[in-house]
């Protein structure tokens, strides 16, 4: 059925596009056959196409009956196929719709990633010789677990077999839904558009990949405080996320900026802590915006961080808030307007517990987390406080303490389980339960620290995965002194971290291996100051799909080499313009003559050292 392959680095010069699958697969080969490929895909779900029941009769029917169990089985390609709820047949169902509408809609003609001319060398005669493709069979070894749409790291396999044979047969095969999803976006990324505008194909046939992920958290986390964006543009980057195997959208939704979140048992605090009635999240829109990220295998977890970054709250409950816009704003917080939760003030409590009620039930249904903050509390906001007026870390500890254990406790009771920032464990020395995950985004040995401790962690660390480094000061300094201190207005965390650094960065360097097993994964952060809905796409594509490789297919290869990025330009370069192809606006990451050069094989604009 399948014929003999070839190894992948064999025919990489001599077919110009790298068949780019991004990020790496654990074992990849292909040959050289051409098959085309049409709508009309034959498509199975663990077991035979049987007749759909166009109109069926209403009340009892057993014939019916047994007709609609049969046709769980069956898949047919409905181009922008909704889901009608969680189930495995309707997530496999709309991921078929999504992969054979990208690559039947997205019209990817690969010029761009040949000499100039070679797409006539490239391309197939579509007159002589045809060969299709069949069948896709796509086979679930296993039922789904009850968590597999909402699981916590390490609940769900995403592995996946994808076989394509040159009789124009397709196996794809995984142990659950979500490993089918992985598998339907490599598919995509096997296949071309002719330039004669009606024709689909792939050059690579007999095609085998073996895949499954390193790290079972590999997230992008969005601020949507400093700035807010619009539903469309968080649902476009879940389509981003899942096109690079990314699982995980944490949404740091809230902060001293704004609150845009509506609480219906709170309803003041997103009327006066929004910037306006426009860029507010309903409870519709959070569900809309979770569910989508399902139906995609990415799950959406929410961030209120607390009790520092939490000055928001004091446009409508100043009484339970201290140090709001407080000045001169570096003594009492990171950045203006500062504000943090009083320590010792039971409305507080009361508070978080009428949140949490409100919040929780919806967010349980979707995620396995929350992400409860705790990040850059400066001890001298206590100083304004009348409940405590002590920045000392011995009177502050004890509140901090039992702060963390009622708001991990409210967690818990909702079905949750908690994430923290690093200080809470670290600086604060809190003790935490086992249970719960440190984000760590410091650097230095906050990593060695945190494992040796026993705790979970996934790192966010700022010296490579933080995006919006290396875009200047969005502070303004007075003439004189102050200009002068602060020129030329770098901002504290650059220089830019370009897709190279960040692909250099193993989350476990420097671990034991008992130690590196903690590691559940990690985040690329986008903090939101100087970035908005106009900028958005271009400052996480496609930097974050180099952290995305790192994390799927982990920092060294089969061999226990360093990945190397003259290997991977060329897939990244490919695996960007199929992102433009599907909406994404994600930014260049070098001259195009680099990318048509040498049939894109990374080494026209290699640096050589003499």
């Amino acid at each position: 059925m399948f014929a003999p392959l070839v190894s992948v680095c064999a025919v990489a010069v001599l077919l110009g596009p790298a068949s780019a699958i991004w990020p790496a697969p654990k074992s990849y080969t292909k040959g050289s056959s051409v098959l085309f490929l049409h709508q009309n895909l034959q498509i199975t779900y663990n077991g035979e196409p049987v007749r759909w029941l166009l109109c069926p009769a209403h009340g009892p029917d057993p014939d019916r009956d047994r007709n609609i169990f049969l046709t769980s089985q069956q898949l047919t390609y409905t181009y922008g196929y909704t889901p009608r709820g969680p189930t495995s047949k309707e997530m496999v169902q709309a991921a078929v719709s999504r992969a054979l509408g990208s690559i039947f809609d997205d019209k990817f003609v690969p010029w761009m990633l040949l000499n100039r001319g070679g797409l006539k060398n490239f391309e197939p005669d579509v007159y002589k010789g045809q060969k299709w493709l069949n069948t896709l069979q796509i086979v679930q070894t296993r039922p789904d677990k009850s968590s597999a749409f909402k699981p916590l790291a390490d609940e769900v396999d995403e592995s996946y077999s994808l076989k394509i044979g040159t009789d124009g047969d397709i196996k794809l095969t995984a142990v659950s839904s979500i490993g089918i999803l992985r598998g339907l976006e490599t598919f995509t990324q096997l296949f071309f558009q002719h330039s004669s505008g009606t024709f689909w194909y792939t050059p690579f046939a007999p095609v085998a990949i073996e895949d499954a992920p390193k790290f079972p958290h590999r997230g992008v986390m969005l601020d949507t405080a400093r700035h807010w964006f619009p539903v469309a543009d968080i649902k476009r980057t879940i389509d981003a996320m899942a096109w690079n195997k990314l699982n995980r959208l944490h949404i740091h939704i809230t902060d001293s900026q704004s609150w845009p979140l509506e609480i219906p048992a709170i309803p003041e605090l997103a009327q006066k802590g929004a910037y306006s009635p426009a860029q507010i999240y309903t409870t519709a829109d959070l569900e809309e915006i979770q569910r989508y990220g399902m139906y995609h295998g990415v799950e959406v977890y929410l961030e209120i961080d607390m009790p520092g970054h939490i000055g928001s709250v004091g446009e409508s409950h100043p009484e339970l808030i201290v140090a709001y816009d407080a000045q001169p704003y570096y003594w009492y917080c990171a950045q203006p307007p500062c504000g943090a939760f009083k320590l010792n003030n039971t409305g507080v409590d009361t508070f978080l517990d009428t949140l949490g009620d409100d919040l929780f039930p919806r967010l349980a249904p979707y995620s396995a987390y929350f992400h409860t903050g705790g990040d850059e509390l400066n001890a001298n906001d206590s100083m304004l406080d009348e409940g405590i007026r002590s920045n000392r870390s011995e009177v502050l500890q004890p509140l901090l303490q039992k702060f963390v254990d009622a708001q991990h406790k409210r967690v818990r009771k909702a079905g949750l389980t908690p994430l923290t920032w690093e200080e809470i464990p670290l600086d604060w020395n809190v003790t935490i339960g086992k249970d719960t995950v440190v984000q760590t985004w410091l650097g230095g040995p906050s990593v060695k620290k945190l494992t040796k401790m026993g705790h979970k962690i996934i790192d966010s660390n700022y010296n490579f995965w933080y995006l919006d480094c290396g875009r200047g000061q969005w502070l303004n300094f007075a003439n004189g002194a102050a200009f002068e201190t602060f020129y030329p207005f770098n901002d504290w965390c650059g220089p830019t971290k370009s897709w190279r650094l960040i692909y250099s960065h193993d989350p476990t360097a420097g671990l034991s291996p008992a130690e590196a097993k903690l590691v559940l994964g990690g985040e690329v952060a986008v903090w939101t100051e100087t970035i908005d809905s106009q900028t958005l796409d271009g400052i996480i594509w496609p930097r974050a799909s180099a952290a995305g490789e790192v994390l799927w297919s982990g920092r060294t290869d089969a061999a226990g080499q360093n990945r190397s990025m003259i290997e991977a330009q060329p897939r990244l370069v490919e695996m960007r313009e199929r992102m433009v192809a599907r909406g994404i606006r994600a930014a260049a990451i070098t001259q195009q003559w680099c990318s048509m050069a040498d049939n894109n094989n990374g080494t026209a604009c290699q640096h050589v050292v003499f």
